[in-house]
């Protein structure tokens, strides 16, 4: 006999009971036609799906959905779906970056207030992953990721083109008077011809990646296609680990470790991920309970050989890194960096996980001998610009540019950008420094992905492609240039950004990990003495994120949303 103990399980406060509150459960959840046997006990999954028409990223899920509660069935479980806040990067104004932390309160709500012992997370798109691993991880129920998967490779004349990418790079050719406006409209339909997010390494293959590196997702999560066959057994067989789990009574805590986080920084580095990443990890890591800090990410990943070819920093496309053998193949020849006896969901270490993990492509997947290219993980930069910190992506950048001392031209909003930017009269040229303040946290507020500015056409015309650029905001993962993000103090919190003047001389200096603004430190006391607070939001949503959120050094979580509450059913509606 077994000694085991095994857990009782929530759902059973509601289905369970033999009384007028259990009649009441279960009979009201029989009304979908479901037998009084699904309710005897067997682990009740709840697949936290963010579908929606208005999140195009995600628009699969319904059928991918259906995948995973096969396998739930199969294990012996009992799937329940339920829908939460969808975020949609393309469509959703000012920026699905604003409503991450509040579709993360959707999410945990959801799960502790309902009968659900297990949790499969349905995420695609840039913010549905880390708001629902946030939601979840405030829980901590046994919990598995499934991610939607990439779009095929776009085709356009003959050629390979990536979204977001290929968008900034033709809309600049546009701009320099290299393309028309109907070359441009004409690869619309070309650019995403199936379903899935950005095959790109943008910020949702960045998040899949990273779910998978902290293994909270099977093997191969990230590069398997959205349209490809393998991505509905995935979620067959996800539906099925996750009964398993809830038997086993493994949490999500479990997984997520410090070694976990380590893991995941170091294989950002070695993909060449999106910044982005960098905000969402110290969020989730928040909510475990894991410290976590910005310097981790340059000390941990810096150092780091990008060994993956892909877009935007190289040429490949998330199509070809799934064939080449996607991110197994990635930690695999990285694992001497790893902490290979981190747990993952499927009960394995990372080291079982990858350990005989082939790669079918060496023009994709490089080796850490051979790098695509060097050291060149995420570096934080700090200075009076940056008291707190500022991120720069080396991989995406001019290495020209890494070192540059130039005039700042400032624009007070992205409004004020965008009226300024195309004027020929603007006194710019490649050797200034773009600075956009009020698009942080608070500024925009969301913190939109608009630090990538375009170039003025004057310099464009003059065959220049890169400038540094300095702002609170954040970028596409899917953008380029010699960019430096998330700078902490935010221009609206009354950092240093926000007193910058046009002309001050700013000087960057990744190799000494430098951000510095020429003036003194008595006109900058000065200065920011003199700064007046933007006015706050009145009222809704948009008062209460302003008035809570965190720095982005921080991770922009609501300071009351750190940490977590756990996941004890709650008293009775009855």
């Amino acid at each position: 006999m077994s000694s085991e103990k095994t857990p009782l399980r929530r759902s059973q406060a509601w289905f369970g009971r033999q009384d007028r509150d259990g009649f009441v459960h279960r009979s009201w959840i029989k009304n979908q036609g479901y037998p009084h046997d699904l309710l005897d006990g067997r682990p009740v999954i709840g697949i936290c799906n963010t579908w929606s028409e208005l999140t195009p990223c995600n628009g699969h899920f319904r059928e991918l959905a259906e995948f995973v509660k096969r396998g739930v069935y199969e294990a012996g479980g009992f799937p329940l779906e339920f829908p939460v806040m969808s975020l949609g990067e393309t469509q959703l104004r000012p920026t699905a970056m604003l409503f991450r932390n509040l579709a993360s309160m959707d999410v945990e709500e959801s799960i502790r207030g309902n009968p659900i012992d297990g949790v499969v997370l349905l995420m695609g798109c840039d913010k549905t992953t880390p708001s629902l691993m946030m939601g979840a991880a405030s829980c901590d129920l046994p919990t598995i990721g499934l991610s939607g998967g990439p779009m095929l490779n776009g085709k356009f004349r003959g050629k390979d083109v990536g979204s977001g990418t290929g968008v900034w790079q033709m809309s600049e050719m546009v701009r320099a008077g290299e393309m028309t406006m109907a070359e441009f409209s004409s690869c619309e339909s070309d650019m995403h011809r199936s379903s899935g997010t950005c095959m790109t390494m943008g910020t949702a293959s960045t998040m899949a990646s990273m779910v998978e590196a902290l293994g909270i997702s099977l093997p191969e999560n990230a590069a398997i296609p959205a349209a490809d066959t393998r991505r509905k057994r995935l979620a067959q067989l996800t539906g099925r680990r996750i009964v398993e789990m809830v038997k086993q009574d493994i949490k999500m805590s479990q997984i997520l470790t410090r070694q976990a986080f380590e893991n995941a920084i170091r294989t950002n580095a070695a993909i060449g991920g999106s910044t982005n990443a960098v905000i969402h990890l110290l969020a989730i890591a928040g909510r475990i309970g894991v410290e976590l800090k910005l310097e981790d990410f340059d000390k941990l990943g810096s150092e780091v050989n990008n060994i993956l070819n892909l877009q935007p920093s190289g040429k490949y496309l998330m199509e070809d890194f799934c064939y080449a053998g996607g991110l197994p193949a990635v930690m695999r020849e990285i694992l001497p960096m790893l902490h290979g006896d981190a747990l993952t969901v499927n009960g394995k270490t990372i080291r079982e996980n990858v350990a005989n993990a082939p790669c079918y492509n060496r023009d994709v997947i490089k080796t850490v001998e051979d790098p695509f290219m060097p050291a060149a993980g995420i570096a934080v930069v700090r200075g009076n610009l940056a008291p707190n910190g500022a991120v720069i992506k080396p991989s995406a950048a001019s290495k020209h540019l890494l070192q540059h001392r130039g005039p700042a031209v400032v624009f007070e909003s992205i409004e004020e950008f965008h009226a300024k930017i195309d004027d020929p009269d603007l006194d710019i040229d490649e050797n200034s420094v773009m600075v956009l303040k009020n698009c942080g946290p608070r500024g925009y507020p969301g913190m939109a992905e608009v630090g990538n500015m375009p170039l003025p056409p004057k310099v464009l015309k003059k065959g220049i492609t890169d400038m540094v650029r300095i702002s609170d905001a954040r970028m596409s993962g899917t953008a380029y240039g010699t960019t430096v993000l998330h700078t902490s103090p935010e221009a609206a919190a009354g950092g240093p950004l926000a007193v910058v003047q046009n002309g001050d001389i700013i000087e960057l200096n990744v190799p000494e990990r430098k951000l510095h603004l020429e003036i003194s430190d008595e006109e900058l006391a000065r200065r920011l003495a003199l700064w007046k607070a933007p006015e706050k939001p009145k009222r809704g949503w948009y008062k209460l994120y302003v008035e809570t959120v965190q720095q982005a050094h921080l991770g922009a979580d609501l300071d009351f949303l750190v940490g977590g509450s756990g996941a004890a059913v709650p008293r009775d509606s009855h």
